[in-house]
């Protein structure tokens, strides 16, 4: 299910975006950089949350796309 970003809080896209960029933990680079990134490209529309009922985790996707957004940058 698609969830629009700005039709939640900040500090709930942040949490959802935090967890997104640390969830595998091989990236050592600022998490506040990635978070930026990530928040920049939900703003500009390029990627967008999609929250799963049956696993019950959010991811980040491209838009229309079904597999994980990897362009952080």
């Amino acid at each position: 299910m698609r969830i629009s970003h700005t039709q939640l809080s900040p500090t709930a896209v942040r949490a959802v975006v935090e967890e997104f960029v640390t969830r595998d933990g091989t990236d050592h680079s600022s998490v506040e950089q990635r978070i930026a990134d990530v928040v920049r490209q939900l703003d500009a529309g390029h990627v967008e949350l999609q929250f799963d009922a049956k696993t019950a985790t959010c991811n980040i996707l491209p838009c229309g796309g079904t597999s994980a957004a990897n362009d952080r940058g």
